[in-house]
């Protein structure tokens, strides 16, 4: 019977099935964009893309990574990626985002907070990207200490419209559920 005793869904109790304690559920979302340039690598995912432009950025530009940031972030409550890592400051430029982000997820980590799961969208017209999905997935898994069974990507178009449609630059967003001990931080 779903919701049973020995199902492993969640009890109406805030508790886990075989949880040892009461655990707070956070959802956060990200968001980030940036603009093709010539001369640089494009990163997304923490993953290498071979394409003619990278992202305009301080650091490396991976708007993905920077967009599972202010996701995690948000749902700690812990503000955003431009209060940790400002753009106007020499010590991240041309800074690598999958070594930020391990930095931030470290810190929530040791504070108990566990990844559920993590969806992405990434908006871009080209590259097209759904042969690098499963590196992301795997990269962002491996920073998140999660199987890439829990992160998923989504490339999308933008159908030619606006500045994505042509070409321009990308977008990515990225949502996720996060599982805390309700004597961390997180209450």
């Amino acid at each position: 019977m779903p919701g049973g005793k020995d199902s492993g869904h969640m009890k109406r109790t805030g508790r886990s099935a075989g949880s040892a304690g009461d655990v707070a559920y956070r959802v956060g979302l990200g968001f980030d964009s940036h603009r093709y340039i010539a001369g640089r690598p494009l990163v997304l995912g923490g993953v290498k893309i071979p394409f003619l432009l990278g992202l305009d950025g301080h650091s490396d530009a991976d708007a993905l990574i920077h967009a599972v940031m202010d996701a995690v972030l948000g749902a700690a409550g812990r503000g955003n990626i431009g209060e940790r890592f400002p753009d106007d400051d020499p010590a991240y430029e041309g800074a690598d985002s999958a070594s930020l982000l391990r930095a931030v997820w470290d810190e929530l980590a040791a504070d108990g907070y566990r990844v559920i799961n993590l969806d992405c969208v990434v908006v871009a017209e080209k590259p097209r990207l759904n042969d690098h999905v499963a590196a992301m997935r795997r990269r962002l898994g491996e920073i998140l200490g999660v199987s890439p069974a829990r992160v998923n990507v989504k490339p999308k178009t933008a159908e030619g419209l606006g500045s994505y449609g042509r070409g321009e630059g990308l977008a990515a967003t990225a949502v996720v559920l996060l599982a805390a001990p309700m004597d961390s931080r997180a209450e």
